[in-house]
């Protein structure tokens, strides 16, 4: 597509405004996906499907850019290039190196990755790309005649405007809600050696969960977070912190806002909530656990009070004097504001994309898939899930020594009679 039908530049969305002005020298928001296919990678058919997705995703070939007030992106005509997935899943991106890009392809043996700044998008998004991306790669490779829709795009066409359109400035109202809320129990542990991140996968059937899930009148995600509430509740207890001292558990579970709102958009479009239970109030079983975590999820997740959650966001970011204030003094301001409201208030992350559908064309020839968050700001260990061909698989992601949360969720699950396959880059 020529670069007179693209943007040359366009604001940061309302979620990914705060990134640039959080990340640090040791940290960058990222998160990563991957497909596992039937055979070994040839990085010259990659790279050809790699040019034909960005050309369909103009959202992604962006450079960050600073200006006098805020951050922006502008487009670049260039190709990242595409690398041997060495090293640890989703180390820090220096996008001088990367020619300004934001994201990164990688490839080992059958695995094609994608790695991505938070600024570019969400985990929709994108699993949305990486998707496009294998299809093409399968394209190009075998000839493979894969059926494109909404969540694998026609990369014959071009791009359509509403896919980089910031929804959260659609759909906002002058609603607005308190972002006050208790700072939450965090894992503590010795910090990992520089530039390690540990890994541990769980896998296990997605159906022995899904039985226990329904057989408890709860999703999925609210079972898995449920396993987490209990797990980091025992650490805390067994940490002999006298009750009254004890700080709330909550787990932050981000919320895909299209389902709720008529969007194609690529870019960021979702929003925290945060379940969880205050063990000063006593101990709890995992009913109990259950019961609040279903209840608080039923009340939050509706569409009036999430848009009044993200209209006081927008609304913050439209603050007369927020606007006029030099980036320089606006960073120092974002900064503390993260530091302040961000992974405080949560525990830890559990982020579950859900069911990866992908047609029979394209299945035959992927085995696995995963999702993988970046290391967190400042809590020490963050979960992601997906399920794919029957499997429900957890990652772990963890800056410190210690493999506490993830021997008790995992442990739990198994006392709950769900088989657990473990994979680990280290003993744990």
């Amino acid at each position: 597509m020529s670069s007179s039908h693209q943007k040359k530049w366009m604001k940061l969305d309302n979620a990914a405004k705060i990134y640039p002005a959080a990340k640090r020298r040791k940290w960058q928001a990222l998160f990563r996906l991957s497909a596992e296919l039937t055979e070994e990678i040839d990085p010259d058919f990659l790279a050809m499907a790699q040019r034909s997705t960005l050309d369909r995703f103009p959202g992604f070939a962006l450079e960050l850019k600073r200006g006098a007030f805020w951050y922006y992106l502008e487009h670049k005509d260039e190709q990242p290039e595409i690398s041997q997935d060495e090293g640890y899943p989703c180390i820090r991106m220096d996008f001088r190196e990367n020619k300004g890009f934001m994201f990164r392809v990688r490839y080992y043996r059958r695995r094609i990755a994608v790695e991505i700044f938070h600024v570019l998008t969400d985990g929709t998004g994108g699993i949305c790309f990486l998707k496009t991306l294998v299809a093409e790669y399968l394209r190009f490779r075998y000839d493979a005649k894969i059926p494109r829709g909404r969540e694998i795009l026609d990369c014959s066409k071009p791009p359509v405007a509403e896919e980089t359109e910031d929804a959260y400035i659609k759909y906002a109202t002058n609603a607005k809600r308190t972002r006050r809320e208790p700072t939450a129990y965090h894992i503590k542990g010795v910090k990992e050696n520089k530039g390690f991140v540990n890994i541990i996968t769980g896998i296990s059937p997605v159906g022995n969960v899904l039985s226990l899930a329904k057989e408890k009148k709860v999703t999925l995600t609210e079972y898995l977070a449920s396993v987490m509430i209990i797990a980091a509740e025992k650490i805390q207890r067994q940490s002999h912190m006298a009750q009254r001292r004890q700080k709330p558990i909550k787990i932050a579970i981000p919320i895909n806002l299209r389902s709720f709102y008529p969007t194609n958009t690529m870019r960021n479009f979702s929003l925290y909530v945060t379940p969880g239970i205050d063990p000063r109030y006593g101990k709890y079983t995992f009913d109990e656990v259950l019961l609040a975590v279903h209840h608080y999820m039923r009340s939050e997740v509706t569409e009036k009070l999430l848009n009044a959650k993200m209209s006081t966001n927008v609304r913050s970011e439209n603050n007369k004097f927020l606007r006029v204030m030099p980036l320089f003094i606006k960073n120092l301001v974002m900064k503390f504001a993260f530091k302040l409201v961000g992974d405080r208030k949560n525990t830890t992350v559990i982020s579950n994309l859900g069911v990866v559908h992908l047609p029979h064309q394209m299945a035959k020839h992927v085995t696995r898939m995963d999702f993988v968050l970046g290391p967190p700001a400042q809590n020490k260990v963050a979960c992601a899930a997906l399920t794919y061909n029957g499997d429900l698989i957890i990652n772990f992601t963890r800056t410190i020594k210690e493999s506490m949360l993830e021997r008790e969720f995992f442990r739990c699950l198994v006392k709950l009679g769900i088989p657990v396959k473990i994979e680990s880059n280290r003993s744990w």
